[in-house]
């Protein structure tokens, strides 16, 4: 998406009209008009505004695709092909109702998912508030592993949502979900600092612009 697809899905999102819009940005609803048409774009400040406002990065604004990670190398390990195992683990596991495995330690939910020279593996505990870990080895070896702990602050939290909205994660923000996905009457948003090196984030869920859901998270390679 571009710009101008990107501020009307936003815009849209929180019920606003051009309008009312152009209200909170103190410019002229002609302007907020230009620039979802793609004839004008707003100068820096009003980027930032735009950002605050609708929870999302600058750089997910003004970029044509999802904030790219620096994908380095390392001389023992390939990153983007243990980012693209991750990926495909996520899909295979907890996110897609599959190969749930028995408990590791009392009342925790455990996943485990393997192909080749990798394995995957995720635990937590708790249920509306719960915290966990997920991790990769690379022939017995510990490559990488995040730490997470979420809370649902809503009756209205779908727990469906949220695993379409993980399942939606791909090589250019592969950490949870992605920056921003929509389903209905249901928005994920996610915002993460660092790259797969040494990251943070925070992801959170909308249901009619109430906040339902939030979670944290960290994590990186290991060394």
């Amino acid at each position: 998406m571009n710009f101008s697809e990107k501020l009307q899905l936003l815009r849209k999102s929180k019920g606003f009209t051009q309008e009312e819009l152009a209200e909170k940005l103190n410019v002229s609803r002609q302007a907020v008009a230009k620039w979802e048409a793609g004839q004008t774009y707003p100068d820096v400040m009003n980027l930032i505004q735009i950002s605050d406002m609708m929870n999302v990065t600058v750089d997910y604004l003004v970029k044509d695709r999802e904030c790219a990670v620096a994908l380095q190398k390392r001389e023992d390990n390939d990153v983007e092909e243990l980012m693209l195992f991750r990926l495909e683990a996520n899909v295979n596991t907890y996110a897609a109702f599959m190969n749930e495995v028995d408990a590791t330690r009392p009342d925790s939910h455990d996943f485990r998912y393997e192909k080749g020279d990798y394995m995957y593996y995720d635990t937590y505990v708790g249920g509306e508030q719960f915290a966990g870990q997920e991790a990769v080895w690379r022939m017995g070896k510990a490559v990488y592993a995040m730490n997470y702990a979420g809370r649902v602050l809503s009756d209205k939290f779908s727990g469906n949502f949220l695993k379409e909205a993980l399942r939606k994660a791909d090589i250019n923000m592969p950490y949870r979900g992605p920056e921003y996905y929509q389903a209905g009457e249901y928005v994920y948003k996610a915002k993460v600092s660092g790259d797969i090196n040494w990251f943070q984030g925070y992801e959170e869920i909308y249901w009619q612009n109430e906040k339902v859901y939030e979670c944290y998270f960290h994590g990186g390679l290991l060394r």
